[in-house]
């Protein structure tokens, strides 16, 4: 079969284990059902997931005019710290800015390489922490806004981790960490604007992804080097597709690439 159509993150189910999909305009593909089974991705070309043209990707699926312009990748989400909605300050769209960042958000603790802080709308809980590729995570606080969250995030970063190391993510090297008892230190070290938010008990999410085989080593895909792959998918974490031979591939970074996927 094939299928075929622009890259955007798979989309996932909360499950035992977690189900994810790949959606298409006119199709989309359970890839669970693709366990032990060869894929062929054939590079096609590109197609912005913002103006639809088939321009070259810059990042995040966005071609280099719709990167610089869109309110949708503003510097405020990576740096939540740097929100301004709730001040009425606009960035880029302020009437989008307010949509997004005056909604509830949630700060957490995440076991995917390391403890690591972060942050993300609470909408997006458990989706944010499936496509970090953690095997558990636990809530912080839950605060109104994305400026909350985000000087809540900056003052944690100085005694845990905020990025995931990808590689031992992959490979499943996850230290035995106790995330309520790492909770528990947190309350005198967050904001003062916050404390009033911190409940005393969080329960630890467990997240259980669809994976045959672990690799010892990992070697990323790069579509524009090989534009043309076939390997025996071996799992699925995180945002990544793996296969038996080492090969990773991150669905996420190649958004807006049209490729054709042969089964």
């Amino acid at each position: 079969m094939i299928y075929q159509g622009t890259l955007s993150k798979m989309q996932t189910e909360f499950g035992n284990p977690i189900q994810y999909y790949l959606v298409f305009e006119n199709s989309f593909l359970n890839i669970n059902q693709l366990l032990g089974k060869d894929i062929e991705i054939e590079f096609q070309g590109y197609q912005c997931l913002n103006c639809g043209k088939a321009k070259k990707i810059f990042r995040q699926g966005f071609c280099y005019d719709c990167f610089m312009s869109s309110p949708a990748v503003g510097d405020w989400i990576m740096k939540p710290e740097l929100s301004t909605a709730h001040l009425d300050i606009e960035d880029r769209d302020l009437a989008y800015e307010k949509r997004v960042q005056l909604q509830p958000h949630v700060v957490y603790l995440a076991l995917s390489s390391e403890v690591k802080v972060g942050v993300t709308r609470k909408t997006q809980v458990p989706t944010r922490w499936i496509d970090q590729g953690a095997v558990q995570a636990i809530p912080i606080v839950e605060v109104p806004n994305r400026y909350l969250a985000g000087i809540t995030e900056v003052a944690l970063k100085n005694h845990f981790a905020d990025k995931t190391n990808w590689q031992k993510m992959l490979k499943n090297e996850v230290p035995n960490m106790d995330l309520i008892s790492e909770r528990n230190k947190v309350l005198d070290w967050l904001p003062n604007e916050v404390k009033d938010y911190f409940p005393k008990e969080e329960k630890i999410i467990q997240l259980d992804f669809p994976v045959l085989q672990y690799p010892k080593k990992v070697t990323s895909l790069n579509l524009d080097k090989t534009p043309n792959f076939t390997g025996k998918l071996s799992g699925i974490k995180g945002q990544y597709l793996l296969f038996e031979d080492g090969t990773v591939f991150n669905v996420r970074t190649y958004e807006g690439y049209v490729v054709k996927m042969s089964l």
